[in-house]
């Protein structure tokens, strides 16, 4: 598969330094129509990505499809994890890129790549994420942190995205592009990012921990000596 156009020859790889992040309508009457992955599963990465966008210091523009209605409210996390977060209210718009002041936060950042999560994953996500390539932005969507009615609709969007431009991915593999190293003072803080993608990881990091006190505590017996 050829590069797409927006990449402009450019490897399809995301800088932090030109990236935004947008988290449109992970809404808690939404969440209940998800139907492709555990809804636990789908909010835990969510807020995953809004950590993540702290600790790489990208922008974040958040959404609400009609949040007064059945659609119900932003959920908390994303907000909590991501305090720098500009909310942009929409006046009716399904799709986000549609509404003029959206738009005008993710040009006011300054940056030509997008991250993009959204529920329901066919429309408030795959919508903002082909109109935004169409406007010349690098996008990626983060499939695993969206969530639609079901399977045959997450991969009918797929095909959909993907001729358009948009390149897929998951919530670990975002993190660890925007992560790049272990050797960062902040390499904790998102170890434990990766245990809410996927909680197995915190055995990872209890066995490693058991291990550093066992070569601790035979350092301290041998000095003792």
């Amino acid at each position: 598969m050829s590069t797409p156009a927006n990449f402009n020859g450019q490897r399809p790889v995301i800088d932090p330094s030109d990236t935004a992040m947008l988290l449109i309508d992970h809404q808690s009457g939404l969440f209940q129509t998800v139907g492709d992955m555990p809804m636990t599963e789908l909010r835990a990465r969510a807020a995953a990505l809004a950590k993540m966008a702290t600790l790489s210091k990208l922008p974040v523009i958040t959404t609400a499809s009609v949040p007064q209605g059945p659609n119900g409210p932003l959920i908390p996390e994303i907000h909590e994890n991501a305090p720098h977060a500009q909310y942009v209210a929409r006046k009716g718009e399904i799709n986000a890129w549609d509404n003029p002041d959206f738009v005008a936060a993710v040009k006011a950042t300054g940056r030509k790549t997008l991250i993009i999560a959204g529920t329901i994953t066919s429309v408030c996500m795959a919508f903002p994420s082909i109109s935004a390539v169409a406007d010349g932005y690098k996008v990626f969507a983060v499939v695993d942190a969206s969530g639609t009615y079901s399977k045959m609709a997450q991969e009918i969007t797929l095909a959909r995205v993907v001729q358009a431009g948009v390149v897929p991915m998951d919530t670990a593999a975002v993190a660890s592009e925007l992560q790049k190293t272990w050797h960062r003072d902040d390499a904790m803080q998102w170890a434990e990012i990766y245990t809410k993608i996927f909680p197995a990881y915190q055995l990872l990091i209890e066995s490693y921990t058991k291990a550093q006190n066992v070569v601790k505590d035979s350092e301290v017996l041998d000095s003792a000596r």
